[in-house]
């Protein structure tokens, strides 16, 4: 849950921020929701790296796939890729369109640890689909502007 309250908490004060001072850099939804989103994706891929919640990641990766440790490492690494292209204008569509693609990637790890009470265990599946939905629309809002 708390990605969604740093992406709405964010996307509304970069927002009134906007409206307030008139900075055309946040008059716009999309530029606020941009903000909002490098602020949740910060916060998601610091638990790629720190503990507890990197071991719990590494057990979220399916077996299948090999080296789940270097996985996790990856993906913490394309979640700051991402965060950082989002704060640059020019690069903000491409960075929500790349992390629109991991979020569907990395989302068969999330059915996985929710069917199995693996890694974390913050919500059931129905809430964590709901709230990937939420992720992808505002992804897809930045890639559209």
């Amino acid at each position: 849950m708390a990605p969604f309250i740093v992406l709405a908490v964010v996307t509304a004060l970069a927002r009134l921020i906007g409206l307030l001072t008139g900075v055309s850099w946040l008059d716009s939804w999309p530029r606020a929701i941009a903000l909002g989103l490098a602020a949740m994706f910060t916060l998601t891929a610091s638990a790629h790296f720190l503990e507890p919640r990197r071991t719990a990641l590494i057990a979220m990766v399916p077996p299948r796939l090999p080296n789940a440790a270097a996985l996790v490492t990856l993906t913490g690494i394309l979640e700051l890729a991402g965060a950082l292209g989002l704060l640059i204008p020019a690069t903000a569509p491409l960075a929500a369109a790349g992390l629109f693609v991991l979020l569907l990637a990395m989302f068969p790890a999330n059915v996985r640890a929710a069917r199995a009470d693996l890694g974390i265990k913050t919500m059931p599946l129905p809430a964590r689909t709901a709230l990937q939905a939420l992720f992808l629309a505002a992804c897809a809002v930045v890639v559209a502007a």
